[in-house]
């Protein structure tokens, strides 16, 4: 058993938080490893800015406030830069980040990646490519996220839904072109269609509020379109998601440079549901284009695929199956394998370097 510690000094959440509040990916991804970690046998100390010290499904959580002990096994420093002073004496050291690494190239990242050299962890192949070769680093590796047990363990759709489908992200990532394309293109040739969209402030904590003045006026224009099928929901908890999406026929994202990983396609590939996307930034490794949705190369083919996977009952069947067979199979325990498999030298698990 290793002793494990995580940090993480952004929005206010926990682990109990995640089981009842909406999340956006990086917190989800902090709680599922920490999770892994618990699950597989190890004692996990996570500090976050959580409003108390509490255990919950193996993991004790801590508020940031307390500080976290000066040693341990493996010293997980999540996205914030101030945290890689932490654990000083730790063993190994990985700085896990969750968006195009461009950011770092700043002197005050720069300075204490120098100072440091910890591990940095991608979670992906675009993701590693957006952090250049002569950029310091103990070393560079990618380790997918996992897939929440909740979306992994849900009952999919068995029948073709009709035809309702869903966005999950926030809502300045493109939703503000996803509904002209859906309103000019979509809509037209599919009457009667639904797009659900599940999005808003709370999900972001201090953050969203913060970012109130850019996310409102996208959120009320969705509010305004329900004579055109956009039917504005609340975000909801994981388990009240992944209810809702076994009743969705398809994903519909057009994606954003910002996205490392996007947790929203990979819940919604887990539960089976084919995606319209496009080639930006990770997407592509998300959905696998002709198989489990569409990677489309502009707009008006992604409005074509829409409206082929909102009306062809033997498609969304192919591509429903195929999301079932491929993207339920890699969870936070699998995750948690491949950090131990690179930092604490048990390798009953691949490990796969950037």
């Amino acid at each position: 058993m290793a002793l494990i510690i995580m940090t993480d000094d952004g929005i206010r959440f926990d682990g109990r938080m995640a089981e009842s509040e909406p999340l956006g990916g990086a917190e989800t991804a902090f709680v599922g490893l920490a999770e892994g970690f618990a699950a597989r046998g190890h004692r996990v100390l996570a500090f976050s800015n959580g409003a108390q010290a509490i255990e919950h499904r193996g993991v004790q959580w801590r508020p940031i406030s307390e500080g976290p002990p000066k040693s341990a096994d493996l010293y997980v420093a999540n996205r914030g830069d101030k945290l890689l002073s932490l654990v000083p004496r730790a063993r190994s050291v990985a700085f896990w980040i969750h968006n195009p690494a461009r950011y770092l190239l700043k002197w005050r990242y720069l300075w204490k990646l120098v100072h440091r050299r910890p591990a940095i962890v991608f979670c992906g192949v675009f993701h590693a490519s957006t952090y250049p070769g002569w950029a310091p680093a103990g070393s560079r590796v990618s380790i997918p996220y996992g897939i929440s047990e909740v979306f992994r363990q849900t009952p999919p759709a068995q029948d073709p839904p009709p035809p309702r489908a869903v966005f999950t992200s926030n809502p300045t990532r493109s939703l503000d072109w996803l509904l002209d394309l859906w309103v000019e293109q979509i809509r037209p040739r599919v009457p009667g269609a639904e797009l659900h969209v599940f999005s808003g402030l709370r999900t972001y904590g201090a953050m969203g509020t913060a970012k109130a003045a850019e996310m409102l006026p996208v959120l009320e224009r969705a509010r305004a379109l329900g004579d055109s099928g956009i039917v504005l929901r609340d975000p909801v908890a994981k388990q009240e998601l992944a209810v809702e999406m076994a009743r969705m026929r398809a994903y519909l994202y057009r994606g954003d440079p910002g996205e490392a990983f996007c947790t929203s396609a990979g819940e919604a590939q887990a539960m089976g549901l084919p995606a319209v996307v496009q080639n930006i930034a990770c997407m592509a490794e998300r959905v696998d284009d002709g198989i489990t949705g569409h990677v489309a190369a502009d707009r008006d083919e992604f409005a074509r695929a829409a409206v082929r996977i909102l009306t062809d009952d033997g498609l969304w069947r192919a591509q429903h199956a195929a999301a079932l067979a491929r993207k339920r199979n890699f969870g936070w325990i699998d995750a948690a394998a491949q950090f131990e498999a690179l930092f604490l030298g048990r390798h009953d698990a691949p490990a796969i370097a950037a």
